[in-house]
């Protein structure tokens, strides 16, 4: 089978979709499928294209069997501009659209979103390369933007809402990753079989449970201390002030560290915040390289997925695997009716606290650092939850099995009218 993905991020960028579609596509190989993947040029850590692919349209790659073709995208200095938003899609789509013109004949293509724009650029490319076209949905847009107060404008609104019912109307399928996107696509008329659920998932091999102490913990002189950890984009979905209130109800317990790891736009707001609260239990690093990754979430004791009010029922982070697979206990603040609430509940790996309620959040974290056994057994229960349900092979199995089912209907409908 040849797959064709579109993905505004693929490795080495930090960016989760990016990682995501990273393993699907390593696992799509190994069970004997091609894989060709159109994607930006490296950016997400700085807000900068990396030197080494400045001043090109493109470049071509390879990583192990798949195939990569990067292609420039506008990159605005400051995300939380609309117009540089705008631009930043708009500029992908455009010269991803001239890149999938020239990859050959494919079978199928996945889209992943966000950005919505890309959908409206896979709807293009399946009718030139007449083949059908997967919607990938990890965030629901304009909804996620609107609720956060990025996009305010009503003509905006309208005209981004527009666009998503067209492009639902046009993909082929969807594969949603939770039951909440398929409640929430149901009630705008997205008929139900077009609808596929098809979680996120891990590496499990390479995310594992590893000893405390380790070469990440020592280099930052993490040993001695009790580690909530928050790793990933400090954005405007995440409620990380509530962390920083949490932090500052913890200071009569210095052996509390909380280790915030990521760039994004909250963070010189947040970094500010706690210099004036003077708060010296909270640390900053940057985005770590990804091979890093099993000893930094090794070297924490909890790790946190703080969300805003209202904002969990259309995202469900893919660090809450990550987490889990790591054997690390979560302390989360969500909503009580999303899906990661569920997720939680039923795998009893974690306290769930509700948002933006830093009294809550500094209870949870006290209440592990004073039992470490139990937060040990719910390390130890989240992993087993993990193995069962979320693993790169068992997800890239139901994706292959969607494929298979509509290259199958496709074939049909072709013999059917007696075409060649």
């Amino acid at each position: 089978m040849r797959i064709l993905l579109l993905s505004t991020y693929f490795q080495p960028e930090s960016a989760s979709n990016g990682i995501l579609m990273t393993l699907l596509s390593e696992e799509l190989t190994r069970q004997g499928h091609r894989v060709t993947v159109i994607t930006g040029m490296p950016h997400y850590d700085d807000n900068r294209i990396l030197p080494a692919y400045r001043r090109r349209l493109w470049a071509r790659e390879r990583m192990g069997e798949i195939r990569i073709i990067r292609v420039y995208l506008y990159v605005p200095a400051k995300k939380t501009k609309v117009l540089g938003r705008i631009l930043n899609y708009l500029s992908f789509n455009a010269t991803s659209l001239l890149a999938g013109l020239l990859v050959g004949n494919q079978d199928l293509l996945l889209v992943p979103s966000p950005p919505l724009t890309n959908g409206v650029t896979g709807w293009l490319l399946s009718r030139l390369h007449r083949i059908p076209f997967i919607y990938n949905v990890q965030d629901i847009y304009p909804d996620v933007a609107v609720r956060l107060g990025i996009l305010k404008n009503p003509r905006l609104i309208r005209l981004f809402e527009r666009m998503e019912s067209f492009v639902y109307s046009k993909a082929t399928a969807i594969s949603v990753i939770s039951d909440g996107f398929t409640r929430n696509l149901q009630r705008k008329g997205v008929p139900a079989r077009k609808l596929n659920v098809i979680p996120n998932f891990i590496d499990a091999n390479f995310v594992k449970p590893l000893p405390r102490c380790n070469p990440f913990s020592e280099a930052h002189g993490l040993n001695s201390r009790f580690v909530a950890l928050f790793a990933g984009n400090i954005g405007l979905s995440q409620g990380m002030d509530s962390v920083v209130d949490a932090a500052a109800l913890l200071q009569g317990v210095p052996e509390i560290l909380f280790l915030i790891v990521g760039n994004g736009v909250s963070r010189l707001g947040l970094m500010q915040k706690v210099e004036q609260l003077g708060l010296q239990n909270v640390r900053f690093l940057p985005f770590q390289p990804y091979d890093l990754i099993p000893e930094m979430y090794a070297a924490a004791d909890t790790c946190l997925i703080p969300l805003r009010r209202g904002l969990t029922e259309d995202s469900v982070p893919s660090k809450l695997f990550t987490i889990m697979g790591a054997g690390r206990p979560v302390v989360a603040s969500l909503d009580r009716e999303s899906d990661t609430y569920r997720v939680l509940t039923e795998a009893a790996c974690g306290v769930c606290t509700n948002p933006e309620e830093p009294q809550e959040l500094a209870d949870a974290i006290l209440s592990l650092y004073n039992n470490r056994s139990l937060a040990a057994e719910m390390g130890r229960r989240g992993r087993e939850f993990v193995e069962t349900h979320y693993t790169s092979e068992s997800v890239a199995r139901q994706y292959i099995d969607l494929f298979t089912t509509l290259l199958n209907t496709v074939n049909q409908a072709v013999n059917a009218n007696g075409l060649p």
